[in-house]
C-alpha cells in the first residue's frame, strides 16, 4: 500500500512522475494506482471483519446444524446462500471504497478572469481586476445555483461538487465521506454505496431469520420452552442480538438514502441547503431520479492515476496577470480543510520592504548621491545589507523564486 505523499519530482531518467506518486490529495493507492482509497482506509478492514465474523459463526453453528433438517438438500442451500451473499456484499464494499468517487483534477494555476484579456494593456477602457470572485452564478434547469471557488484546487467547483476535508479533493456530486468504507461517496460510487448498505441490511435479516428458525426447530424437536431452546444455542442468541442492532443502523441508512434518491438530493445538500424550503433544481420526479442513479452509465474517471504527470501539472505556473485568489489580502486559510488562518498581505509586505530599503538608502547617501566615507568598512557593510533587502523584496514580489519549491508553484 502506497500513501500518496511523494513529492512531484521527476522520475528516473528525467521522466515525469506517475500521477498516483505525485498525487497532492490525502489518498492511499494500492497495486500501482489501480485502487484508490481514502486516508482512513484501515477502517475498511474493521468493516470487513464486522461482516465476515458473524457470517462465519452463522455457518459454523447454525447453518451446519440446519443442513439435515430440510429435505431435498435444502439445508445445504442455507449455507451456500449465506456465503454467496457475503461475497457479493464484500465485492460491493470494494467497489465503493477502491475506486475514484469523482475527483476533479486540480489546476496548476488559478483560472483566467472572464471578460478580461490578460495580453492587453490596462488603459482607460480596461482595468484589470485585482482578485477572482468568490462565487459564480450558474443556471441549472432555470434556477440560479452558486458555485464557489476552491483555493486548494484552484478551480470553480461545478454544481453539487464539494471539497472533502479528509481526502483533500474536490468531488463531483459529493454526498459525504464515509468512515466505514474509508472513501468519499460521490458521483462514481454512490450507486455501489447504496447497494452495499442495502445488501448488508438483507444479510442481517437473513442471518436473524434463520437463527430463529434453528431455535424453533430445537423447541419442536425436544418439546421444551422457547427459553430453554435459546439456552441450547448461545451462538444463535449472540447472532440475533448482533443482527438486531446492526439492522437498525444499515436499515435506517438504506431508508434515508432511498428518500434522498427519490428526491435527487445528497446528504450534504440535505443537511446544508434544506430543499424543502426552496426549489430543488435537480429533482426530476421519483422515477427519473431513481433511473439516474441506477440505470445511467457510470462516467469515466477524470484522472489517469497510472499515467505520467503532464506539463500542465508541472511546477512552473503560468503568469496570472496580477490576479489574486479570492482570499488574498486577508487572513487566509482553507476553510474546508480546517487549517488555521495565516495572515498574508502580499502588496503590503512588498511596500514595507520597499520602504525599509529606501530608508536605509537615504541614511547611507548624501545629497550628492555618494556614500558617506566615514568608514570604508561601514560602507561595504551597508551595501551588503541593502543588497540583501533588495533580494528579499524581489523574493516577496516573486514567490515562484522562493525556497518553498513545490508550494511556491501551487
Amino acid at each position: 500500500m502506497n500513501a500518496a505523499s511523494a513529492g512531484p519530482g521527476a522520475g528516473a531518467g528525467g521522466e515525469a512522475p506517475l500521477v498516483y506518486k505525485a498525487w497532492k490529495g490525502s489518498n492511499v493507492f494500492l497495486l500501482q494506482g489501480r485502487f484508490i482509497f481514502g486516508p482512513d482506509a484501515r477502517s475498511l478492514l474493521v468493516t470487513m471483519f464486522l461482516i465476515v465474523a458473524p457470517v462465519s459463526i452463522f455457518c459454523a453453528f447454525v447453518a451446519r446444524e440446519l443442513m439435515d433438517d430440510f429435505s431435498y438438500g435444502l439445508g445445504l442451500s442455507v449455507m451456500i446462500v449465506a456465503v454467496l451473499f457475503t461475497a457479493y456484499d464484500l465485492s460491493l464494499l470494494l467497489l465503493t471504497s477502491g475506486r475514484d468517487p469523482g475527483i476533479i483534477p486540480r489546476n496548476a494555476h488559478p483560472p483566467e478572469l472572464e471578460g478580461f484579456d490578460g495580453n492587453a494593456e490596462a488603459g482607460a477602457n480596461q482595468t484589470p481586476p485585482s482578485r477572482l470572485p468568490r462565487v459564480k452564478d450558474v443556471i441549472v434547469n432555470g434556477i440560479t445555483v452558486k458555485t464557489k471557488y476552491c483555493d486548494t484546487c484552484m478551480l470553480y467547483r461545478p454544481p453539487r461538487c464539494s471539497h472533502c476535508s479528509i481526502c483533500n479533493n474536490c468531488v463531483e456530486r459529493f454526498d459525504h465521506h464515509c468512515p466505514w468504507v474509508g472513501q468519499c461517496i460521490g458521483l462514481r460510487n454512490y450507486r455501489f454505496f447504496y447497494m452495499f448498505v442495502f445488501s448488508t441490511t438483507l444479510l442481517c435479516l437473513y442471518v436473524f431469520g434463520f437463527c430463529w428458525v434453528y431455535i424453533v426447530k430445537i423447541r419442536n424437536a425436544e418439546q421444551i420452552t422457547i427459553w430453554k431452546a435459546m439456552a441450547k444455542t448461545p451462538a444463535s442468541i449472540a447472532l440475533v442480538i448482533y443482527t438486531f442492532i446492526a439492522v437498525w443502523f444499515v436499515g435506517g441508512l438504506s431508508v434515508f438514502h432511498l428518500y434522498l434518491m427519490s428526491t435527487n438530493q445528497t446528504t450534504y445538500e440535505n443537511f446544508r441547503y434544506r430543499y424543502d424550503q426552496r426549489a430543488n433544481p435537480y429533482n426530476k420526479g421519483v422515477v427519473d431520479n431513481i433511473k439516474e442513479i441506477f440505470f445511467t452509465p457510470v462516467p469515466p474517471s477524470k484522472n489517469n492515476f497510472r499515467g505520467r504527470v503532464t506539463q500542465e501539472h508541472g511546477l512552473r505556473p503560468r503568469p496570472t496577470n496580477g490576479f489574486m485568489s479570492p482570499n488574498m489580502g486577508r487572513a487566509v486559510g482553507d476553510i474546508e480543510m480546517g487549517r488555521k488562518p495565516v495572515a498574508w498581505d502580499e502588496p503590503r509586505m512588498a511596500a514595507e520592504i520597499g520602504d525599509l530599503g529606501a530608508g536605509l538608502s537615504n541614511l547611507l547617501e548624501d545629497k550628492d548621491g555618494r556614500f558617506r566615507s566615514a568608514s570604508p568598512d561601514l560602507s561595504r557593510d551597508a551595501l551588503a545589507i541593502g543588497g540583501g533587502l533588495e533580494e528579499q523584496g524581489s523574493s516577496a514580489l516573486n514567490p515562484g523564486r522562493t525556497s518553498w519549491g513545490v508550494e511556491a508553484g501551487r
